[in-house]
């Protein structure tokens, strides 16, 4: 079993964005969401949904991002 950084994507309501990809990460947010729901025993989630779990994850994790947050909100 892999071990992706992604877990299962939540089922929320959306907000519509549009955002043009290349087509090389399009085939491997594809194939991303393929390993991803096999491993979590669903069907693959579509790349947009992934895109938002690795957004929020990369934010959640962005150590500048937080401090420069906490300096914001003093």
């Amino acid at each position: 079993m892999a071990k992706l950084k992604l877990g299962p994507i939540a089922d929320d309501k959306p907000v519509k964005v549009t955002v043009e990809l290349p087509a090389a990460l399009h085939r491997d947010l594809t194939a991303y969401a393929e390993i991803l729901g096999r491993e979590a025993g669903q069907a693959p989630a579509e790349p947009p949904r992934l895109i938002v779990a690795m957004l929020e994850r990369f934010i959640a994790t962005d150590r500048g991002f937080a401090s420069a947050r906490r300096s914001a909100s003093r």
